[in-house]
């Protein structure tokens, strides 16, 4: 059994959608391994069912639950929230970080597609709040972590859709936030806005481009010249799921290399 580096979301009970890729399998694994219960879920419930043991196996027994869920169906967001609830006597943080990504411009995007974007990527963010609501008020301080993009605030006319979505994210984050504090419940929320990060979500520009032309356009606009690890974002998440970031609702945590400053 590995021990806990440090105690720093001890007590939380976090849920976490797209567990099992990249970025949410670190957020997963980090939250965990900071003393965090964590229930995992992913359209490939197998795999978030695989990430679930494997945490177990390193912090113990009855640290990781597992299920499968369509984040576009609002009535397996109440059954499976309410399972996670009940599995970890609660629910304290949501990490709302299932998202797909999509290529075409206005002309050329089919009205399908981007349909599927903003069903993935925005509706089941608001669906996750909606739900996840009641529980996160009984379970105050508690908080909420959109997993957006850098793309919110760097258009590119080749991502219609998935600037788009990203950018509602951005602002529905700030709703959320806004309403909470005005009902006085200690409930933050805040987004995180990562450029590329090496995970599956980019393999498909290695794939048609070859590991140096995929690389030399990926990092063009980053003054740091590389890209992000996904540990980068899970620290970030680990922040804002802790008690250290009581005072941060509303915010954009952008994690770029500097690429929004140029």
């Amino acid at each position: 059994m590995t021990p806990m580096i440090s105690p720093r979301a001890a007590g939380k009970r976090a849920f976490i959608t797209g567990a099992a890729g990249g970025l949410g399998s670190a957020i997963a694994r980090m939250l965990a391994r900071h003393g965090a219960l964590v229930f995992l879920t992913d359209l490939d419930g197998a795999m978030a069912a695989r990430l679930a043991d494997d945490i177990n196996r390193e912090h113990g027994a009855y640290v990781a639950w597992s299920a499968a869920q369509d984040v576009r169906d609002e009535s397996n967001w109440e059954r499976t929230l309410a399972d996670a609830a009940l599995a970890m006597g609660g629910l304290s943080v949501l990490v709302n970080n299932a998202g797909i990504g999509s290529l075409g411009g206005v002309e050329r995007i089919e009205l399908k597609d981007w349909r599927h974007v903003m069903g993935v990527n925005v509706e089941s963010v608001m669906l996750g709040c909606k739900h996840a609501m009641p529980y996160l008020r009984d379970s105050q301080p508690a908080s909420i972590i959109n997993i957006s993009s850098l793309a919110a605030f760097k258009v590119d006319p080749d991502y219609t859709a998935y600037n788009t979505s990203k950018a509602a994210v951005a602002m529905l984050t700030k709703s959320v936030a806004v309403d909470c504090a005005r009902q006085k419940i200690d409930v933050r929320c805040n987004s995180i806005h990562p450029a590329f990060i090496r995970t599956g979500i980019v393999e498909p520009f290695f794939d048609a481009l070859g590991e140096e032309e995929a690389m030399r356009k990926l990092v063009r606009g980053i003054p740091m010249h590389r890209l992000g690890e996904p540990d980068d974002v899970a620290y970030a998440a680990l922040y804002l799921a802790s008690d250290e970031s009581r005072y941060v609702t509303a915010a954009e945590l952008v994690l770029d290399g500097g690429a929004r400053a140029v």
